[in-house]
């Protein structure tokens, strides 16, 4: 795992398919306003059952996880300030959290694929975000 960080404050986390390893890993720490794990099990595994309490939070900033299903992209991290940090790849099968930061990308391969997650609710762009110049 490959943090990106700026200042001491983890802007974002690139995690490699090597990365997840067996059992049950978290990505990101439980202050986080995104919660990213993998899980790796033999056959047969059983997980038990669950539901999840409703319990208020309080959420301020939303976060974003990527999933590389197919291909690539180039991706600029950016600090709060709109000062680029760092631009690398992320290949398939490879994740990228975004924190506390902004970003952008460029697609690099054709039938590119990427599952985004992120925190809600959205209250839609003019709200929710705003673009750097």
């Amino acid at each position: 795992m490959r943090e990106v960080k700026k200042d001491g404050i983890v802007l974002a986390r690139h995690i490699l398919q090597e990365d997840i390893q067996d059992g049950l890993n978290f990505f990101s720490q439980d202050e986080e306003f995104i919660q990213v794990g993998a899980w790796a099990y033999k056959e047969g595994k059983e997980l038990l059952a669950h539901i999840h309490n409703e319990v208020p939070r309080t959420v301020t900033r939303t976060c974003e996880a990527l999933y590389i299903v197919n291909g690539a992209l180039e991706a600029t991290i950016y600090d709060l300030e709109e000062k680029k940090v760092e631009t690398f790849v992320v290949n398939k099968g490879e994740i990228l959290i975004l924190l506390e930061c902004g970003h952008g990308y460029r697609i690099l391969e054709e039938n590119t694929k990427v599952l985004e997650i992120k925190n809600g609710p959205y209250l839609g762009a003019e709200v929710d975000r705003y673009r750097i110049e």
